[in-house]
């Protein structure tokens, strides 16, 4: 009898099994692929908190200082100090097998090519009910966790409800493109990324070039139309001209914490939580952030049997924090970008580009907590002190 069956070996499922492990619990990781860190599908970014967490410097491919932004017509911005790290590129492989060894050195273990595919419900937990090579196994667990991702099965099974918002990327892996040392650039229109944004990301020898927006948002275009627009804009198509394919990825980006991440004897976390930022779509942190919250609390359940869902749902209090930081995040995404026409968005970069907004920018900027910086500019730019009052609204309402 395992105390906990984690379905999942990326990062999030990774620290989750090594901080159960680490308080001497019995962990078992379950892995569908042959592989961990594969099929790689996001654009690598871990901030500085989460690096910390993990210390694995080893998997950083690229420092990433700041950020240049182009607006829709090409009003262009540089936000971020040189030498002031932001996040980093990193080679996912690296890093999630980074963790999940460090899971294994704290006493979990690991099975890899495991498909789980069935749940019985025991008295004290589960029997889960696993392909191993073309062969069913069965083990047993006093707690479910589910890090299996956008598509969780484990959520699904247990009917734990869906992410408030399903993005669809679309990036590619590219040698050929230019930019600043140590930035990254976002591109922003309606024809490329309606609603969001696209990124260039330098990644050691490569760049990372991808296009994400909301699944309501295409209409009947593909991912992959949105990127073909990106790479021939003409505002900036001369930069992508002489690039070279390596790799390309499309999935999803779950946004939106899903209505009740527990059940009975089990929980989800990371993406399949649906805990990606809506600002960025980047799962890591707000992910490492639910794991160290939620550890103190469900190591204490788990050694008491306390497993309930009642009992897991005052667990699982941290996660329901950030998923309502994220939801701010979301509101102020819609305010800022989301929801405003390209015209109205190459005018909240003109107000961007003036010296004392850049400042307070560099000054409050958090990539893993942009509430503090939105707030601060609705209530501190003139400009942006009509879009207030509909932030207020939706964040009044929870609706945007």
């Amino acid at each position: 009898m395992w105390d906990a069956i984690v379905v999942g070996a990326g990062p999030v499922g990774g620290l989750m099994a090594r901080r159960l492990a680490e308080h001497n619990l019995r962990v078992l990781i379950l892995e569908e692929h042959s592989e961990v860190g594969r099929p790689f599908q996001c654009a690598g970014l871990v901030n500085p908190g989460a690096m910390e967490i993990v210390d694995l410097q080893s998997s950083i491919l690229t420092t990433i200082d700041g950020a240049i932004m182009h607006s829709p017509s090409g009003v262009t911005i540089q936000i971020g100090v040189r030498g002031h790290p932001r996040t980093f590129a990193v080679c996912r492989k690296l890093f999630d097998q980074g963790v999940v060894r460090q899971a294994l050195d704290a006493g979990a273990e690991l099975r890899l090519d495991s498909r789980a595919f069935a749940l019985t419900e025991i008295d004290d937990g589960w029997a889960v009910r696993f392909e191993h090579r073309g062969v069913e196994h069965t083990e047993m667990t006093s707690l479910l966790i589910g890090a299996d991702g956008a598509h969780s099965w484990v959520r699904r099974t247990l009917k734990m409800g869906f992410p408030k918002e399903q993005l669809i990327g679309y990036q590619i892996e590219a040698v050929g493109f230019s930019t600043e040392e140590g930035f990254l650039e976002m591109f922003t229109g309606s024809d490329i990324a309606p609603g969001l944004f696209a990124w260039a990301v330098p990644s050691g020898e490569t760049y990372r070039i991808g296009t994400w927006v909301r699944a309501s948002d295409l209409g009947n275009r593909r991912a992959i139309d949105l990127h073909r627009a990106l790479l021939s804009s003409p505002v900036h198509g001369h930069r992508f001209e002489n690039i070279g394919v390596v790799a390309q990825h499309c999935g999803p980006l779950p946004c939106g914490m899903v209505r009740r991440p527990w059940a009975r004897h089990a929980l989800v976390v990371g993406d399949a939580a649906g805990l990606a930022k809506p600002t960025t779509g980047g799962g890591i942190g707000p992910g490492f952030n639910q794991v160290e919250g939620i550890t103190p609390s469900l190591v204490k359940a788990i050694q008491g049997g306390a497993l309930s869902a009642s009992a897991l749902r005052r667990v699982m209090r941290p996660t329901v924090k950030i998923g309502k930081e994220l939801e701010r995040s979301r509101i102020l995404r819609n305010v800022f970008v989301t929801d405003r026409t390209p015209a109205e968005l190459d005018d909240v970069f003109r107000s961007f580009a003036k010296p004392e907004v850049l400042a307070l920018i560099n000054k409050e900027g958090d990539i893993e907590h942009p509430v503090r910086l939105g707030m601060s500019m609705l209530r501190r730019v003139p400009e942006f002190r009509r879009l207030a009052t509909k932030a207020t609204w939706a964040l009044l309402t929870k609706r945007s």
